[in-house]
């Protein structure tokens, strides 16, 4: 099933930071997982889905999606400590 979700990637506990949208979270995490997409997540290894938030329509998704690409590293780290203190990879929760 679609599902609009933003999600964070990560390469380790306070490492490199990657934000994104999607309607099929699976699929894409694993992609970034296998690295099978060129560029950022690729380049420094960001394989861990860290946090992600469902909506339920892709405009609102997109909104969220920049107002967090948009904030401080420090209000990322918020949301991920607020979700996942302990920086577990939920990719085994959404499977």
């Amino acid at each position: 099933m679609k599902q609009p979700v933003v999600y964070i990637m990560t390469n380790k506990r306070n490492g490199a930071l990657y934000t994104g949208v999607t309607s099929d979270v699976v699929r894409r995490a694993y992609e970034h997982r296998t690295g099978m997409i060129p560029g950022f997540t690729s380049k420094y290894g960001c394989k861990l889905l860290i946090w992600y938030e469902v909506h339920d329509d892709m405009v609102s998704a997109i909104e969220r999606e920049k107002q967090i690409k948009g904030g401080s590293r420090k209000k990322k780290l918020a949301l991920i400590e607020g979700l996942n203190p302990s920086w577990h990879d939920l990719y085994e929760n959404i499977t």
